[in-house]
């Protein structure tokens, strides 16, 4: 147990890396997938989906999160049925890791597809004239060299579900215990009289590890790209 924080910001901390490391976990294999398709495949609406993507990074926060809720809220057209199945993302800290999963989704898909891009198309094309699939030429020869990419953008991912508040306040609120997380936590201790020094260390903990975050991203990443270097050499 960390000593110099109380209970209550020790449990906004453990919920925020939950709800981080889900929402990572959410956006991975679904993020290097929509960025294959936007940057090998051509197909009706690829620029729809695009827009769709990058929606997040544009809109309000908080209206990311109205939409959240008029979806997978217990009335909602999804979260009526998933209610059904006992499934309940409104108010929940699964919601909370949802809404930080749709507002961390554009960096993921950024980061792959740009890493996906500088693939030489002919790598791959050499490998389908030998008969690979195209899975096989995926998994060998595409997905080693991105490996970097996908480092950076689950680490993005990573810290802005973190770091998210306006998508996660309006969609699950913020309910100590369940939903509030460092963000939700800073926001209310900054409106409770005496809070500041609250505030601040859950400030300075937030800055302390995305700082650790980015630099294992930038360590790892290194290390990836100096062995696909040395292998390819």
């Amino acid at each position: 147990m960390v000593d110099w924080l109380s209970p209550a910001e020790w449990e906004a901390v453990r919920l925020s890396l939950r709800v981080a490391l889900w929402a990572t976990l959410f956006s991975l294999p679904l993020g290097v997938l929509v960025a294959y398709a936007l940057a090998r495949w051509r197909f009706p609406g690829r620029e729809v989906l695009n827009v769709l993507v990058h929606l997040p990074l544009i809109m309000p926060p908080v209206v990311t999160g109205y939409l959240l809720l008029l979806t997978f809220g217990t009335r909602g057209p999804i979260g009526g049925l998933l209610a059904d199945w006992g499934i309940v993302f409104a108010f929940r800290w699964s919601g909370a890791a949802l809404a930080a999963g749709v507002m961390a989704f554009p960096f993921m898909v950024r980061a792959v597809r740009l890493s996906i891009e500088a693939v030489d198309p002919k790598l791959e094309q050499a490998a389908a004239t030998l008969g690979a699939s195209r899975p096989w030429i995926f998994l060998t020869v595409t997905l080693p060299m991105i490996v970097p990419g996908i480092i950076a953008g689950t680490v993005l991912t990573f810290a802005k579900g973190m770091g998210e508040f306006g998508a996660t306040i309006t969609f699950v609120s913020n309910i100590p215990g369940q939903t509030q997380t460092i963000p939700l936590a800073i926001d209310l201790l900054l409106e409770t009289p005496g809070g500041e020094a609250q505030a601040a260390r859950l400030a300075g903990l937030s800055i302390l590890l995305a700082a650790l975050a980015l630099a294992l991203s930038e360590w790892i990443s290194r290390r990836v790209a100096a062995r696909v270097g040395a292998r390819d050499a």
